[in-house]
């Protein structure tokens, strides 16, 4: 869920990042403005966008709930220390193609490339929202960050490719991970359109089993990604208690887009 590969260098970063956060309480939820912005997202899944609409909407309290949860565990506490800015360290290609053959960074330089992908690209993307504050100089905007960029490799790590269904899957996972509303209405919209176009395959069902899959898994926000990048992939899957996800693959690749409203609905 990103746009081409954005080669510059972000203008005004620096600037951003020097920005204080405008208030230390949660922003309040707008649920009008989110469900304005499923639409849009509806007509066209590659409207990223609309998902950091969504997303700004409706954050409410789990990103502090997410970030006292990263406080409170060993490896997380150490990741809040070090503040790696993961976006960049991404965008570094010499150090994704240094990462063994079969590792998670291998798959995942292999699918940003066949996605015409980059980390730096999905970033742009949420900078296009009037009012996000992703970029503050604050913990709770670098945890924000922190979820916006892991979004690939979590791609990578569940199986699920970047069509309308391997989305609304993936969001359905990180529901269950980050506590979301906004991963929650996505996963939930997307279903019941899916539902509505009568497919014939488990379309609805995979994203349901993407949930329950996320709450069973380890708890992906605090791991050492630059460990994690190195690690044989079927191993971190193991190791990260992360299910195949059989509903998934068992629908052709053809219909994963064909959800009711959508560009792909013709069955």
């Amino acid at each position: 869920m990103q746009v081409a590969t954005i080669l510059s260098p972000f203008h005004g970063e620096v600037q951003a990042l020097n920005r204080p956060i405008s208030s230390g309480t949660p922003p309040r939820m707008q649920p009008v403005r989110a469900w304005r912005a499923f639409r849009r997202l509806v007509r066209d899944k590659d409207d990223t966008q609309q998902v950091f609409e969504i997303m700004s909407a409706l954050a409410g309290r789990s990103t502090d709930w997410g970030y006292r949860r990263l406080l409170n565990s060993p490896q997380g506490g150490y990741e809040a220390y070090r503040r790696l800015e993961l976006a960049d360290r991404l965008q570094d290609r010499a150090w994704l193609e240094a990462c063994p053959q079969g590792s998670v960074g291998a798959a995942y330089l292999a699918f940003i490339d066949a996605q015409n992908f980059s980390a730096y690209g999905l970033a742009e993307e949420s900078h296009r929202v009037a009012d996000i504050e992703i970029e503050a100089a604050h913990p709770r905007a670098w945890y924000a960050r922190r979820l916006r960029d892991v979004h690939d490799i979590w791609h990578v790590l569940c199986g699920f490719d970047a069509d309308a269904l391997g989305e609304a899957c993936l969001v359905a996972f990180s529901h269950a991970q980050t506590r979301s509303s906004g991963f929650g209405l996505i996963a939930t919209g997307v279903m019941v359109q899916f539902m509505r176009a009568h497919t014939g395959y488990p379309c609805a069902r995979s994203i349901l089993r993407a949930w329950k899959d996320g709450k069973r898994a380890a708890w992906l926000p605090g791991e050492d990604y630059e460990r994690l990048l190195v690690e044989p992939l079927d191993l971190a899957r193991q190791r990260l208690r992360i299910a195949t996800p059989h509903l998934y693959q068992a629908v052709p690749s053809h219909v994963r887009d064909a959800y009711r409203g959508g560009k792909g609905w013709a069955i």
